[in-house]
């Protein structure tokens, strides 16, 4: 049994945009280069096409991914314009309150998080736990370090 993957409009966006790019470019680019690899001769001794092949293996694993996922995703509409509550989309601005340090983050799904980008899980603890929660809420949030209380400054 497979589970659901939650996207926000956006990811399921940029996820089409990467099938798109891999069928239409990098795949036919592959193709062209076996191709010319193959009438250099001998291929068991041929590296440009051994490696050819293998990346053209990853990309077919990569697009058959992708096509799984698409399949499988509920999207999920981001956060309303106006709403004054955390939700699936929005981008919150917190405040630790212990070290008076501030963050923005973007709530998203699973498949779309990238904390290095501030692209936050709703699934992750700091996720969950601002899910619902209005400007001015404080959450406190269990970390390897400890507890961390975080107050919510702006949503949009």
């Amino acid at each position: 049994m497979s589970e659901d993957i939650v996207l926000t409009p956006s990811g399921k966006k940029k996820i089409e945009a990467e099938l798109d790019r891999l069928r239409s470019v990098d795949m036919p680019a592959l193709a062209i280069r076996i191709r010319e690899a193959r009438d250099l001769g001998d291929l068991s001794e041929n590296f440009d096409y051994q490696d050819a092949k293998r990346q053209q293996g990853f990309i077919g694993g990569r697009i058959a991914d992708l096509q799984a996922m698409l399949e499988r995703a509920i999207i999920v509409p981001e956060g309303v314009p106006g709403s004054d509550t955390v939700g699936m989309g929005s981008k919150v601005t917190v405040r630790d309150t212990e070290f008076d340090d501030e963050f923005t983050y973007t709530l998203v799904g699973s498949y779309e998080a990238d904390p290095v980008n501030d692209l936050i899980s709703v699934a992750s603890p700091v996720g969950a736990a601002l899910m619902g929660k209005k400007v001015g809420a404080s959450v406190t949030v269990a970390t390897p370090d400890g507890q961390m209380t975080l107050e919510i400054l702006t949503l949009e």
